[in-house]
Order: C-alpha cells, then sequence, then structure tokens
C-alpha cells in the first residue's frame, strides 16, 4: 500500500512539473519570436546555463540555430550567436537597443553605473570616467601609482610557492582602489576588500532576497562599500584635502562633469567591479600561457630585458616604455581571446523589434554571445592554438567582429588601464622570476575563468 502511494505520488509530481514546463513555454510563445525553450517559471534555464555554459549554448544552437529563445538569469532572453547580428545589436544603442544587465547586477552596482544608464546621462557618465583614464592621465598619474605598486606587490616571491589567483586578484584589487581612491594597506582596505568580494560573487545570481543568498550579502556589501566610500568623501571636504587620484579629480574644480555623491560612488563601484574581474583574470591566465608557451615566455622577456637594461634598478617604466612594449600587447590580445574572459553582453529591447526576421518584445533580452566569435576560424587561423604573434597586425584589432572589449558606444572606457597594469605586472614579474605549476589545480571556464582551489605555481629568481 505504502508502495503504491510513494508512485502515485511521484507520478502526481511529473505530471505537476511536466504541466509547469509547458505552461511556461506557452506563456512565452509569441508570433515571430525564434525557437527555443523557456525552462522553469522564473528560474528558466539559468541552472543549465551556468552549470553547462558553453555546452547548453552549443547544445541549443545545434537544435534552434543561431538565434533562440531562453529564459536566464530571471529574464526572457534571446541569444544570438550570429556574428552579424551581434555586431548590430553593439552598433545601435540609438536603435532601442539599451544595457539590459540581470537586476542582481544593476541594483548591487547602483542604478547610476555607467552600464545601467544609456542616452544623455550614458554620455555624460562615459566622458566622466575617460577624462579620468584618458592616456595623458595614464601617463601624468595613473602609471606612476601602478609601477609603484607592482614593484612593491612583486617583492619576495623567490623561493616561494603562491596561489597565483589569489595574488592577481588582491594585485588587481588593490591597485585600482590605490588609484581610484588613495586606499593602501590599512583599516579602511582590510574593511573594504571583504565587502568587495560579496559584492562581486552577488551580481552574477538571481535576484532572491533572502537571508543566505549571494543577492542578499551582494546587496549588504553594497550598503557597507556605500557607507565607507562617503565617509571618506566627508573626510575629504572636511579637511579640504586635495588628493592626486581618481575620486579626488571626480571633486575637484579641475573636473567638468559635476558628479553627485551617489554618482561618483556608483562610477567607483563600476570601475573597481569591471577591472578587478578583467585584470586579475587576464594576469593569471597570461601566466598560465607563458608557462605553457616557452617560446612566447622567451619573446616577451627578451621585450622586457631590453627595456630594463636601458634604465636603473629603481626606475619605473614610462609611457614611452609602455608604448614599446608591441609583443606584450599581442600576448594581452591573445590571452583575452583564447580565455574568454568577457563570455558576452546583455541588451534590452526598449520597443518592440524586428531583429534579422524575429520579432522581439519590448521588455526582452538580448544576449550578445561573442566567446564563439573569439575561437571562428575564418577570424583567427588555427584558432585554439595560443599564438600573440596574430595580433602584431594591426588591423586585426579594428576587424568588424573584435568585441574582447565590447562594441559600438559601449566600448570598454578602461580598456588601456587594465593593458597598462598587465604590462606593467608581467613587466616586473618575467624579469625577476622563472617559474613553473605545481600541478593538479583545475580551471574552470564558465560562468568565470577561476580555479576553484587556486592555481599554484613554484616562484623562483630569474
Amino acid at each position: 500500500m505504502a508502495l503504491a502511494i510513494a508512485i502515485l505520488a511521484l507520478f502526481l509530481l511529473l505530471c505537476f512539473c511536466s504541466a509547469l514546463l509547458r505552461w511556461n513555454e506557452v506563456r512565452y510563445r509569441r508570433k515571430g519570436l525564434p525557437h527555443g525553450t523557456m525552462g522553469w517559471p522564473f528560474f528558466g534555464e539559468t541552472t543549465e546555463f551556468l552549470k553547462q555554459g558553453p555546452n547548453f549554448m552549443k547544445s541549443q544552437r545545434a537544435r534552434y540555430g543561431s538565434i533562440f529563445k531562453s529564459h536566464i538569469l530571471g529574464c526572457p532572453t534571446i541569444v544570438s550567436m550570429d556574428p552579424e547580428v551581434n555586431r548590430y545589436v553593439l552598433m545601435n544603442e540609438s536603435k532601442g537597443l539599451v544595457p539590459g544587465y540581470p537586476q542582481s547586477m544593476l541594483d548591487i552596482l547602483g542604478k547610476c553605473n555607467i552600464a545601467a544608464v544609456h542616452g544623455g546621462a550614458h554620455k555624460v557618465m562615459r566622458a566622466a570616467l575617460l577624462s579620468v583614464v584618458s592616456p595623458t592621465m595614464i601617463r601624468d598619474r595613473l602609471l606612476p601609482k601602478v609601477d609603484d605598486f607592482m614593484r612593491s606587490h612583486l617583492r619576495n616571491w623567490d623561493q616561494q610557492i603562491i596561489d597565483i589567483q589569489e595574488k592577481t586578484k588582491e594585485m588587481a584589487l588593490r591597485s585600482s582602489m590605490k588609484q581610484i581612491a588613495g586606499i593602501e594597506s590599512g583599516p579602511l582596505s582590510e574593511s573594504f576588500i571583504p565587502e568587495f568580494f560579496k559584492l562581486v560573487l552577488g551580481t552574477l545570481s538571481l535576484p532572491i532576497d533572502l537571508p543566505g543568498t549571494n543577492y542578499r550579502r551582494g546587496i549588504q556589501a553594497r550598503k557597507s562599500i556605500i557607507k565607507l566610500l562617503q565617509q571618506l568623501i566627508n573626510e575629504r571636504r572636511a579637511t579640504e584635502t586635495q588628493k592626486d587620484d581618481m575620486l579626488g579629480f571626480f571633486m575637484s574644480e579641475e573636473n567638468k562633469y559635476k558628479l553627485n555623491d551617489e554618482e561618483v560612488i556608483d562610477q567607483i563601484i563600476t570601475v573597481l567591479y569591471s577591472g578587478y574581474e578583467t585584470v586579475s583574470t587576464t594576469s593569471m591566465m597570461a601566466v598560465k600561457f607563458l608557462h605553457d608557451h616557452p617560446k612566447v615566455l622567451q619573446q616577451l622577456r627578451e621585450e622586457h630585458l631590453a627595456i630594463r637594461e636601458k634604465k636603473r634598478a629603481e626606475d619605473p617604466i614610462d609611457w614611452d616604455d609602455l608604448k614599446a612594449m608591441k609583443f606584450t600587447r599581442a600576448v594581452i590580445f591573445e590571452t583575452s581571446r583564447l580565455a574568454t574572459i568577457v563570455n558576452g553582453v546583455l541588451r534590452k529591447t526598449t520597443k518592440d523589434m524586428e531583429l534579422n526576421g524575429f520579432l522581439i518584445p519590448k521588455g526582452w533580452r538580448i544576449y550578445v554571445y561573442t566567446r564563439e566569435i573569439n575561437y571562428d576560424p575564418f577570424l583567427y587561423s588555427e584558432p585554439l592554438t595560443f599564438n600573440p604573434w596574430r595580433w602584431l597586425d594591426k588591423n586585426l584589432e579594428s576587424h568588424n567582429y573584435f568585441f574582447i572589449f565590447g562594441g559600438g558606444t559601449r566600448h570598454c572606457p578602461g580598456k588601456e588601464l587594465g593593458i597598462a597594469e598587465i604590462s606593467t605586472f608581467l613587466h616586473y614579474f618575467v624579469t625577476k622570476y622563472r617559474w613553473e605549476e605545481v600541478g593538479g589545480d583545475k580551471l574552470l571556464k564558465f560562468p568565470r575563468v577561476e580555479a576553484p582551489s587556486g592555481f599554484h605555481i613554484r616562484v623562483s629568481s630569474y
């Protein structure tokens, strides 16, 4: 009797689940939409997307084509794996294709962050950000700080087994904190860093505001960070202190883009967030690829030793040195391409619109999935091979489907600063040390490139 009841309960549960899935499919069935599946109510196919990543995308493309519908990160979404459509979406924000990042990311990074605003507000925010990361600012104000930090950060690694993932994360965050708000080691830094890590985890989560969820922790971390930054701003105003960092520039009379405190804080959080993720991961993966490709490492090291030979030991990297690092730039671009640090970007439709013959409803997200473009043999010969030399052809940086740093009016404003940071890190790393992998560490490539248990290397002097 108990067995029969259990079987009946299981049968009813299966029927209920099947009905839920069917209801969700019918709910989003519209004439003109691409084919695809919508998964469960509210959750959609987020679990499959985050766990299976590229395999989920390839499976859906094999079933439904390069443009298909899904429901990921809390939103009904059109996924595009078509290079031409992706280019159109990225280049045509004015035609009703505005940023469409997940609600969790918007809530945690703030409504004034550059990724959330569009139209006139975006132009002002972008111009304000570009003013603090312009080539002149990098040359005169930021590069000296980066150089000073990298020298200190890479000191005493000799004869150590280090977790290069942990070291590059610490490097990216602490370097940015120093450049942006003059925050160095001390009580403020120690309060800020753990909250920032919670914030990062919360941005890629479902917006479920319950105790113990990454979203709730991310929201609470945002509040803590706002409090710390507001305190810093108030202290500078009270003492009329003019600091030579990004925050000081935002607060100065020299800055023609007058932002209120909320806008300034959201920009600081956004710059920290975007720079931390890309700079740290690209640096770690560059170390990995250089270890695996000795000829690349040899040429890179020769480039940096040639720069070092013209200097005294205490002389910093300057703007001319940075411009001379042509092969280093190629290594950074190839690392970004092959590791695919950024898988894609989200846009949202502000009106019903036609896209490649499909009718997309107002308010739907479009996920411009650029990962597969990085491995397109028509764009990159032998795409799975780590070949930095391909980037010495400058035309490759400007081809129509080069989306490593975004596209259109959303092209990453901090691109050159990030390259400067990674280049300076590599300069001191390859001229001071040699290294070998300890082995046994696993690398995940989706949704973030990371080593869950760390990525350990044994370092010795060069």
